[in-house]
Order: structure tokens, then C-alpha cells, then sequence
């Protein structure tokens, strides 16, 4: 397609996308002090006795509604928006490429929720744990609601982001597009860039969060691997393990 048809279709899908989200937030807007209850419950245990939210300004209530129920809202369009920006790619894949973007998508999907589950089971309580240990020691924590909440909304996009990466590792290798080996060739460098991701996208500043990213991060790297591995050797042979991009794309030329 010409340019301003390629703007036109990224204008309708960002539309759908912006109308959707807004939609969902108004519908939980009037639910949002049960949500806020729900987010909190993982940590209520580790909070100082007797403690509550406070809110110091007088637009703060509207401000924390807003933004907890825009965030639903997207948690809610998280189909939508994934296949919205499928869906603009679309164009651009071979035949045999669009034949992956169904499962692509409900993998994306599926891994995105599994990632904040595991934030909301896990990350949260250790996290807010340690950190109001540190003030505790010292002083009476005071429990911000903008503060607490904008940190716990934080942490469940990144975890739900950080989880995509093992569809990131498997088409990279299953394209070649970074050749299996030197994924597992090159592992130590990718260990160090892994933890100093995990280090500059943990909100809290916590090494509880940090480590325990790093170590999903770690873990979904080396199942991906494993699977990308086993996808290869079914697909097109050992020896495929070792194939560079331009490798692929002769092999591919002569099977077409």
C-alpha cells in the first residue's frame, strides 16, 4: 500500500484501540475501590497493623480511580490490543508466515495474564516486604495509596512484558534471525544483559524484584531455547542448529 494508506490503516486500528480501552475503563471506573481491594489483598500482611490507604490531595481519589480503572481497562483489551498490532503487520507476512500469527497472538495472550499472576502470587508480598521492612526499622510507614498502587500497577506490566520473551527467543531462532548457536553459544553475555534489563525495569529499586525477575527471565530463556531447539531439529535437522539467515533463506528458496 501507498504511505498515507499505511497511516490510514495505523489511524483506524490506534482508533479501535484508544475506543476500546476508554470504553472498559468507564465500565470499571465505578467498580474501582473493589478492584484497589483486590490489588492490595497480596500485601495486606506485610503492611504496618492498623494501617490504610491515604490519599494527600484533594484530587487524589480521582486520580487513583482513573488510572486503576485505565489500567483494567487495557489488562481487558489486552486482545484486542495485541491483535490490532498483529493485525497491521499482517500485510507484510509471507503465506506461510500468517499461518503462525493466530497461535502467536494467544500465546502472547496467555503469556502476558501468566506473567501478572505470577507478579500478583509472588512478586508482590516479597517485594512490598522487604521494602517496608527497611522503613519500619526506622520509622512509620505511611501508607500512600497513589504511591503503594502506581508501584503495584508498575511491577504487573513488567512482569506481563517481561514473559513475552520467550516468543521473542523462539521466532528469533526459528527464523535464524540470531542463529541458535549463538544463542547458546553466547549465553554468558546474555545472562549479564538479561540481569541489567531486570535491574533498569524493576520500578521499586527492590533486590527482591530484581532477582526474582531475573530468575523468570533466566528460566522462560532456557525453555524457549529448549523448545526453539526441538522446533528446528523436527523442522529441518540438526544441522539447522548452526545455519545462519542466509542459510535459511537458500533452503527455504530451494524448497519453494
Amino acid at each position: 500500500m501507498p504511505l498515507f494508506d499505511h497511516l490510514a490503516e495505523l489511524r483506524r486500528r490506534l482508533t479501535i484501540l484508544v475506543v476500546s480501552v476508554i470504553a472498559a475503563a468507564l465500565v470499571v471506573y465505578f467498580a474501582t475501590p473493589t478492584l484497589i481491594d483486590i490489588m492490595l489483598d497480596p500485601i495486606n500482611a506485610v503492611l504496618p497493623e492498623g494501617s490504610q490507604l491515604t490519599v494527600l490531595s484533594a484530587l487524589g481519589g480521582f486520580s487513583i480511580r482513573f488510572k486503576v480503572s485505565l489500567f483494567f481497562g487495557m489488562i481487558m483489551c489486552t486482545p484486542i490490543i495485541i491483535w490490532q498490532v498483529m493485525g497491521f503487520f499482517l500485510p507484510a507476512l509471507t503465506e506461510s508466515e500468517r499461518k503462525w500469527v493466530v497461535p502467536t497472538v494467544a500465546a502472547m495472550v496467555a503469556l502476558f495474564f501468566l506473567g501478572m499472576v505470577f507478579c500478583y502470587a509472588v512478586v508482590q508480598r516479597a517485594a512490598f516486604g522487604w521494602l517496608i521492612e527497611q522503613i519500619t526499622e526506622f520509622a512509620t510507614a505511611t501508607v500512600n495509596a497513589e504511591d503503594y498502587l502506581s508501584i503495584m500497577m508498575l511491577l504487573e506490566v513488567g512482569f506481563g512484558i517481561a514473559f513475552q520473551l520467550p516468543l521473542i527467543i523462539f521466532y528469533l531462532s526459528i527464523l535464524h534471525i540470531v542463529p541458535y548457536r549463538t544463542f547458546r553459544g553466547q549465553w554468558r553475555y546474555i545472562y549479564v544483559i538479561l540481569l541489567a534489563i531486570c535491574g533498569v525495569v524493576t520500578p521499586d529499586a527492590s533486590p527482591v524484584t530484581m532477582v526474582l525477575m531475573y530468575a523468570v527471565m533466566l528460566s522462560l530463556y532456557e525453555v524457549s531455547l529448549a523448545v526453539a531447539r526441538h522446533v528446528i531439529m523436527l523442522r529441518d535437522g540438526k544441522e539447522a542448529l548452526y545455519w545462519s539467515r542466509e542459510q535459511y533463506a537458500e533452503h527455504e528458496a530451494q524448497k519453494a
